[in-house]
């Protein structure tokens, strides 16, 4: 499944820098809606993550990381959009998962300390 790409440029806006994008990317996507306020996150050199600032209490309790959230958001979206893809692990994978598992005792009172990268 090709990921849908929208051209744009950089340009000013009163004082301001901006980006300019295809309008086709906001007919497909009115999500994007005039003065709906987004945040852009630098996820590596020259590529940005544009996402929509849900600012709902729950959203504000706990800080997420905006490649897993795009990452889990595509694959959502493709589960509902080709459910035939959905296969079971194999045994053998889940045997081998549970043999190297075997010894780790973990809690939910465990804590993954801060230099920890996931």
């Amino acid at each position: 499944m090709a990921i849908p790409k929208f051209a744009g440029s950089i340009t000013t806006s009163g004082s301001s820098e901006a980006i300019r994008l295809d309008k086709k990317l906001f007919r497909t996507h009115p999500e994007f809606r005039q003065k709906t306020k987004v945040q852009a996150s630098v996820i590596a050199t020259g590529k940005v993550l544009i996402s929509l600032v849900d600012d709902t209490p729950a959203a504000t309790t706990e800080e997420s990381d905006p490649l897993v959230d795009a990452f889990l958001s595509f694959l959502a979206d493709d589960i509902l959009n080709n459910p035939a893809r959905i296969a079971a692990l194999p045994k053998s994978i889940v045997a081998r998962s549970s043999k190297l598992a075997q010894n780790i005792v973990v809690s939910d009172e465990d804590h993954i300390p801060e230099d920890v990268t996931l």
